[in-house]
């Protein structure tokens, strides 16, 4: 039993009500024990590998998609370029190596970086010490300057924490951790159902709400309206709201049961794109997709990017850079966590686009 799973066993004999909520933000979350407190989770060594890390092309086509948002803002003297979970630092790294080039944007650039892990921090600092752009760390979007600014938030929304609800006799109640006598959990209901929820449902269907992604995405289209701006998206989920739980764990490249370990496992689910748009569009926001992220980063010119990277390499380079590309890109299914069939990360993964309501869509967003 891992020293997290201790804590949460006792909270629940404690008779607190741990939701699944609650209990994916300290099993990620938890200052001492936390998934992301205590590790560097990310590539072959890790439990799942992202976008930034199969190759360079992702975080330098971002760079370069922020510059031209930025023109589009009409080229403010002050930006701010803020990333949420930057992971290792490697798309920032990757982006403000090719925003070198960028000269006046360049210039104007303020970079701040979102992340509550300090295992995490001390990576990025590792990765971004050369850099000549000075960077600001952050842990929450309170603290980050209000302004002209453009987000980024890669494999982000996934991992905030959902709930779950459950319909049972013609009412929804919230899943709810409980404790076997040898220490192990169990989802259980709540015993009160939520009176708020007026959806209607066959009986056992399960109900997924990314309440603290609507919190944050409501925060940023509320900036965006008083500040010119774009926040940008990229996750895997899907685009249209339906019933069903997606929650997920990922140790060592493969699905394991996510009560097991609390603490030792990545728990994520899909994002649902359309219920985020709904949120921006309320608060007043402009929104543009969700497109797959094969076709934005088609538009962006990964195509072209790739074959330049190419005229520079080695044969065997050459090769490594035509793996990414196809890995970035790739539409087919193939083999994902626990052996089922599933689309490349081309299709899987969805990109969106949130903006002020002054700026037309941004570059990916257009069919060329």
């Amino acid at each position: 039993m891992t020293p997290l799973a201790e804590h949460i066993g006792q909270l629940i004999r404690s008779g607190e009500t741990v939701s699944l909520e609650r209990f994916m933000a300290l099993a990620l979350g938890d200052p001492q024990y936390g998934y992301y407190m205590t590790r560097d989770p990310f590539g072959v060594e890790g439990d799942f590998t992202t976008a930034p890390e199969i190759s360079q092309m992702f975080g330098e086509l971002l760079g370069l998609w922020a510059a031209e948002v930025w023109a589009l803002m009409g080229s403010p003297t002050q930006i701010h370029l803020i990333e949420f979970g930057p992971g290792r630092g490697t798309l920032m790294s990757d982006a403000l190596r090719a925003l070198q080039v960028a000269g006046n944007f360049a210039q104007a650039l303020n970079v701040h970086l979102i992340e509550t892990s300090p295992y995490l921090e001390a990576q990025q600092r590792e990765t971004l010490a050369e850099t000549p752009f000075k960077i600001e760390w952050h842990t929450s979007l309170d603290s980050v300057p209000e302004g002209p600014s453009i987000y980024f938030a890669n494999e982000f929304f996934d991992a905030l924490p959902i709930r779950h609800f459950v319909r049972y006799n013609e009412e929804w109640f919230e899943k709810v951790i409980g404790l076997e006598e040898d220490g192990s959990f169990y989802f259980g209901l709540d015993a009160l159902p939520e009176p708020d929820i007026k959806a209607q449902a066959p009986e056992g269907t399960v109900l997924e709400i990314g309440a603290v992604a609507h919190r944050l995405m409501a925060a940023l289209a509320r900036r965006l309206l008083k500040h010119p701006g774009a926040a940008l998206v990229i996750d895997y989920g899907h685009v249209e709201t339906d019933f069903g739980e997606t929650l997920q764990a990922l140790q060592d490249h493969r699905a394991v049961d996510p009560l097991a370990e609390p603490g030792e496992a990545d728990l994520t689910a899909h994002v649902d794109f359309a219920a985020l748009a709904r949120t921006a569009k309320a608060v007043g926001a402009t929104v543009s997709g969700p497109v797959r992220q094969a076709d934005f980063l088609s538009r962006l010119g990964i195509f072209e990017r790739a074959a330049g990277l190419k005229r520079q390499a080695t044969p065997r380079q050459a090769i490594e850079v035509d793996r990414a590309l196809l890995r970035l890109v790739s539409t087919a299914n193939e083999p994902g966590a626990g052996g089922a069939m599933a689309p490349g990360m081309g299709a899987l993964f969805k990109v969106l686009a949130v903006t002020s309501p002054t700026l037309p869509p941004p570059p990916g967003f257009q069919e060329k």
